[in-house]
C-alpha cells in the first residue's frame, strides 16, 4: 500500500509513476487529500475539545473545594456537552481514516521510473539473453507431456482422478528429478547467503493482506472457508510475513531468506494450448528467495538477485532471456519486475520460470515492517522476492531440450542430486 505521505507530499511523482501502470491517480489522490484534511481538522477539533474538557474538569474540582456547588454543576453540564462533541469528532476522524484506507487499497504500487511504458506483455523489453537453443537433426522433438508418458515420469490423468486438472502425479525418475531440483535450488540459495526457512503452506487473512494477495488476488487463491485460511500461492507470503509488525535495526540488513514450498493457484480463466502439461498448474513446487532491505540498498539487492537467478538458469544449460516488464504487465504490488523465460524446444516457445521484483515500501507499509534509522526514528523497509526457481516449466524445458534417441540427458549440476545421468524408457 502506498503511503499517504508519498501521495500528498510527492503528488507529481506519484501521478507520473502510477501513469506508467496506465493508472490516472489524480482524482483518487485529491480525494485522499480531502479526506486527510477532514481527518486533520477532526483531530484538531478533538484535541481542542479534550483540552477544554480537561481545563473545566479542574475548575469543577476547585469550585467543589470552595463549596460553590451550583457553579460546579453548571460547568459539569458544559463538560458533558464537550464529551458528546468529542465523541462526534472521534467518530468523524475514524470515518475519515477508514475512507482514506479504502482509497489507498484501490491504488497499486507506483512503478519505478525505469519501467518501460506499455499495455501488455507485447511491450516488455528484453534486457539480455543467453544459452543456445538446441537443434534436433535426426528426429522431431516431442513436447514434455508426450515425453512424460513415454518415459513414465508424470501421470496427468491420475492427477485428474485424485484431485482434478492441474494436479499432476510425478513418478519414478520424474519424482526424483523434482526432488533433485528442489534440493539443488535450496543448496544454491544457502551458498549465496540465504537462510533456509520451512514455512506453513496455509496462511491467515492478515498474511494475505500483508503481501498484497488480499484483496487484489482473492479470486486466485484457494480459500478454506471453515477456518478462514488460504493455501499459499507462493512461499513469499508466509516468509515475508515473518516481519509483519516487526521493527528492525539497520544493522540487520540485508535479511536474506529462502524457502521451498508447494504453491496453490486457482488460475481461473486459463485455457487453451498454453496450459497443456506442466505449462500451467494449480499445484506446483517452487523455491523462493526473499530479501528485507534498507531503502537505499534495495535496487542494488535487486540487481544481485537477478544475477543470481541468471546463474541458476545458466547452470542448467537452458537458453534463456530476461525481460524488463512494462507498466501494463506489472503486478499490483510490484514497483519493478524482471521475468526469466527459458526456451522450450518442442513447443518452440518461451516459458516463464521466474519473476524477480522490488516492492519498495508497498508491502512493508501493509506489513508495518520497519527499521530504526540513524536518528532512531522508524522508517519502512523495502521488500524484494524472486523465484529461484519455479519447477514445472524448468522440468518441461529440461525434458524437451535434452531429449536424445537414447534418452533424456540430465544437466551435469543435477547429477549429484538425481543419482542418474540419463532417463531411459522403461
Amino acid at each position: 500500500m502506498l503511503t499517504t505521505k508519498f501521495l500528498l507530499e510527492q503528488t507529481e511523482e506519484a501521478i507520473e509513476r502510477l501513469s506508467i501502470k496506465n493508472i490516472d491517480a489524480s482524482g483518487v489522490i485529491e480525494e485522499i487529500r480531502e479526506k486527510d484534511q477532514n481527518r486533520r481538522q477532526a483531530q484538531s477539533d478533538l484535541d481542542g475539545t479534550l483540552a477544554e474538557q480537561n481545563k473545566l474538569s479542574k475548575e469543577i474540582g476547585q469550585l467543589m473545594r470552595e463549596g460553590k456547588r451550583e457553579q460546579a454543576e453548571e460547568i459539569k453540564e458544559r463538560v458533558a456537552a464537550l464529551k458528546e462533541q468529542a465523541k462526534n469528532y472521534e467518530e468523524t476522524k475514524r470515518q475519515m481514516e477508514e475512507q482514506v484506507q479504502a482509497l489507498l487499497l484501490t491504488l497499486p504500487n507506483a512503478a519505478s521510473l525505469t519501467v518501460p511504458r506499455g499495455r501488455s506483455s507485447e511491450d516488455n523489453v528484453v534486457e539480455r539473453s543467453g544459452g543456445v537453443k538446441p537443434t534436433f537433426e535426426d528426429f522431431t522433438p516431442l513436447p514434455h507431456w508426450e515425453l512424460a508418458r513415454e518415459y513414465d515420469l508424470i501421470d496427468f490423468e491420475l492427477g485428474v482422478k485424485l484431485t482434478g486438472s492441474g494436479f499432476p502425479v510425478y513418478k519414478g525418475y520424474g519424482a526424483r528429478l523434482q526432488r533433485a531440483l528442489i534440493n539443488y535450488f535450496l543448496d544454491s540459495a544457502r551458498a549465496e547467503g540465504y537462510l533456509e526457512i520451512q514455512p506453513p503452506y496455509v496462511v491467515n487473512e492478515d498474511s494475505g493482506y500483508g503481501t498484497g494477495q488480499l484483496p487484489d488476488k482473492e479470486g486466485q487463491m484457494y480459500h478454506i472457508g471453515l477456518d478462514n485460511l488460504y493455501l499459499i500461492p507462493t512461499a513469499e507470503v508466509p516468509v515475508t510475513n515473518i516481519f509483519r509488525d516487526v521493527i528492525l535495526d539497520k544493522e540487520d540488513f540485508p535479511i536474506k531468506l529462502t524457502a521451498y514450498s508447494a504453491c496453490f493457484r486457482r488460475e481461473a480463466g486459463s485455457y487453451g494450448k498454453d496450459v497443456r502439461g506442466l505449462n500451467r498448474l494449480h499445484q506446483f513446487d517452487k523455491v523462493e528467495i526473499v530479501r528485507i532491505d534498507h531503502p537505499n540498498h534495495s535496487y542494488e539487492s535487486l540487481d544481485e538477485m537477478v544475477k543470481y537467478v541468471e546463474r541458476l538458469v545458466t547452470s542448467l544449460g537452458l537458453p534463456y532471456r530476461i525481460l524488463r516488464l512494462c507498466g501494463g504487465d506489472l503486478s499490483f504490488t510490484s514497483a519493478i519486475t524482471f521475468d526469466f523465460e527459458v526456451f522450450s524446444a518442442a513447443q518452440e516457445r518461451w516459458l516463464e520460470v521466474s519473476s524477480v521484483s522490488n516492492f519498495e515500501e508497498f508491502q512493508a507499509n501493509r506489513l508495518k515492517c520497519r527499521f530504526k534509522n540513524d536518528e532512531k526514528k522508524t522508517e519502512l523497509c523495502h521488500t524484494l522476492n524472486g523465484s529461484a526457481l519455479a519447477l514445472p516449466r524448468i522440468v518441461a524445458a529440461i525434458l524437451e531440450n535434452n531429449q536424445t534417441p537414447e534418452g533424456i540427458v540430465i544437466p551435469e549440476v543435477l547429477r549429484p542430486y538425481t543419482g542418474f545421468n540419463i532417463i531411459v524408457k522403461p
